[in-house]
């Protein structure tokens, strides 16, 4: 394969392809770092938390939460959102970038599809927890059952989440199951106990690599990546219809499904960008995951964050197009309510913060980067935060307008949460390979080709030189 050698290297310091197996799986091979321990170990005890608070919610009941009859939904529907797009890039790296032939997914593509099973997986906590009785959660599912005429309503967007989400949950594992089998065989290859080398036989399923596995092998990543891409984008669609399907003022648009989709490609990458640049560091992986990928992702973030600023501002121009009272003073309501604070908060770090990304220099600065990302999810967080809590404390009664305010074991579910993440994600970087072993060789070749085409290209004569003689 070969590439124009004006692009940037996608592998940067002579990688051989034993090089590339010896980096990748040191991490997996080796004694866990000490930055793993103190990672995991600060993780562990914020995933603690989370259980603690889970527990007290279940014997306490919901009414531990600062929920009231106003505002029925504010933290927990706040965190199920947000993950859910935290959820979005992995896929969106994996399967679009793979349609599009985007040579740089490879070195991030691992991390983000694991990043989106325990983003989904994170997720499907809250509307588990906000039941109630969680013990009848399977309830929501279309099954035969001995309760009469007790049945699912298909009319209820709740209910399209529950496909939609399971849905990409199953083929995001499938399609990153699918990826691992080969590097789960390099691993096996290179295992010199007994357990450790029959375990990945097992789960690589005696893979041998020849030219027919090979040519399966990517014939079913392809039809994997088909299936994905519109789960992509179906399923922040189906979870913005949650809010577009209502009445409530700041909720009933038809601008929600673009939004949402946006919105959650932009969170994701935000945080796809935290992940990696720890990663990179911790694992040293820069020769893998380089300037230029970190780069090509803040190209994204300026392109999502802008499509979110652009949908914050038509939500306000329609607001005031409409003629509609309710929904002129539900705008107005976020901009200069009591929650303003939220509100520009939003803007900030949605709208502001990513336009620095215009400039190079912050865009290839790994620190700048870095903060910048964590603020792009604080923001997102907050948009979230602003639609469901804002919409609601005031609605068409104002007998029933009330104030929401979080109590102190929502909080610690929502900061468990991201220890439940953080944990889970640190597991994986201990027990499999963080980079697509197989696809980053793949790159190699067209590394050492894109080489070859510039030494080729120095060696000759400028045209215009020999035309002249």
């Amino acid at each position: 394969m070969y590439e124009s050698p004006l692009r940037e290297p996608l592998i940067v310091g002579h990688k051989t392809y034993k090089d590339i197996s010896d980096d990748i799986c040191r991490a997996v091979e080796g004694r866990p770092t000490p930055l793993w321990f103190a990672g995991f170990g600060f993780s562990t005890l914020v995933l603690g938390l989370l259980l603690v608070a889970v527990t007290y919610t279940f014997v306490v009941g919901i009414g531990a939460w600062g929920l009231n009859k106003t505002v029925g939904w504010a933290f927990d529907i706040t965190n199920f959102v947000f993950w859910v797009g935290i959820g979005h890039a992995g896929t969106l790296i994996s399967a679009i970038l793979l349609l599009f032939r985007q040579h740089w997914r490879t070195s991030i593509n691992r991390s983000a599809e694991a990043m989106t099973i325990f983003a989904v997986m994170c997720a499907g906590l809250f509307p588990l927890i906000h039941m109630g009785r969680p013990w009848v959660g399977f309830w929501v599912l279309p099954v035969p059952n001995d309760l009469g005429p007790l049945w699912v309503n298909f009319n209820s967007p709740l209910l399209w989440d529950v496909f939609a989400i399971s849905t990409y949950l199953t083929v995001s594992l499938v399609f990153w199951y699918m990826g691992l089998i080969p590097d789960l065989a390099t691993l096996r290859d290179r295992a010199t106990k007994t357990v450790p080398r029959f375990i990945y036989n097992l789960f690589c399923f005696g893979w041998t690599g020849s030219a027919k596995v090979w040519q399966r092998f990517e014939l079913i990543s392809l039809i994997l990546a088909g299936l994905a891409t519109p789960l992509v984008l179906s399923v922040h669609t189906i979870v913005s219809f949650d809010f577009a399907t209502s009445v409530i003022p700041g909720w009933h648009t038809t601008i929600f499904p673009p939004y949402f989709v946006a919105g959650a490609i932009f969170s994701g990458f935000a945080m796809v960008h935290t992940l990696l640049i720890v990663v990179r560091k911790v694992l040293k992986l820069e020769a893998y995951i380089t300037i230029g990928h970190l780069e090509a992702m803040a190209k994204v973030i300026i392109l999502t964050g802008s499509m979110v600023g652009i949908a914050y501002a038509t939500e306000l121009f329609i607001a005031w197009y409409s003629g509609y009272e309710y929904e002129q003073f539900a705008f107005i309501n976020r901009v200069m309510g009591p929650y303003w604070w939220a509100y520009w908060t939003m803007v900030s770090c949605n709208v502001i913060t990513p336009q620095l990304f215009w400039s190079k220099y912050i865009r290839t600065n790994p620190t700048a980067i870095f903060i910048i990302s964590i603020f792009v999810n604080i923001g997102m967080w907050f948009e979230r935060f602003v639609i469901i809590v804002i919409s609601l404390h005031r609605d068409f009664l104002p007998s029933s307008w009330v104030m929401y305010s979080p109590t102190i074991v929502e909080v610690a579910i929502l900061i468990g949460s991201f220890g439940l993440f953080f944990t889970l994600f640190l597991l994986f970087a201990k027990f499999l390979p963080v980079i697509a072993i197989a696809e980053i060789k793949s790159i190699l070749k067209m590394e050492h080709a894109k080489k070859a085409g510039a030494a080729k290209v120095k060696q000759e004569p400028p045209i215009l030189a020999t035309e002249n003689v």
